[in-house]
């Protein structure tokens, strides 16, 4: 590990070395190089710009995609559970009116047997 250490910095060395004795013997001035230098920074720092605007539109557009979906989601999952309890609640309601129903036959029976018993007793005290 530490000899690839020392070969990644000898290599970064040799490369910083060659730069500066390119610009030494560039057969531009120093002033042309400066400038050459600075124009080449500043064209450096607007492709930086460009594309930190370029990475910043697409964070922005890939969080709207992901809180539009998330927000569709949710509306859809609520939308069922809507439609499930409405559903339940329907048939609730309407195995309680079964119920209720039923409940009514069997009133109406025992009344209709009550009124039968009733007539039998005042028919045999009427004979009597």
């Amino acid at each position: 590990m530490k000899d690839q250490s020392k070969v990644l910095a000898a290599v970064l060395v040799g490369a910083a070395a060659g730069a500066i004795l390119g610009l030494l013997f560039a057969p531009n001035s120093g002033e042309e190089t400066r400038g050459s230098i600075a124009g080449y920074a500043d064209d450096l720092a607007g492709r930086a710009k460009d594309g930190a605007r370029s990475v910043s539109d697409q964070i922005k557009d890939y969080g709207n995609n992901a809180y539009e979906k998330a927000r569709s989601r949710f509306s859809s999952a609520a939308d069922d559970l809507y439609n499930y309890r409405d559903g339940i609640s329907d048939e609730i309601r309407s195995k309680g009116n079964d119920i209720a129903d039923e409940a009514q036959n069997h009133v109406d029976r025992a009344k209709s047997k009550v009124k039968s018993a009733a007539n039998d007793v005042n028919d045999s005290i009427q004979e009597a």
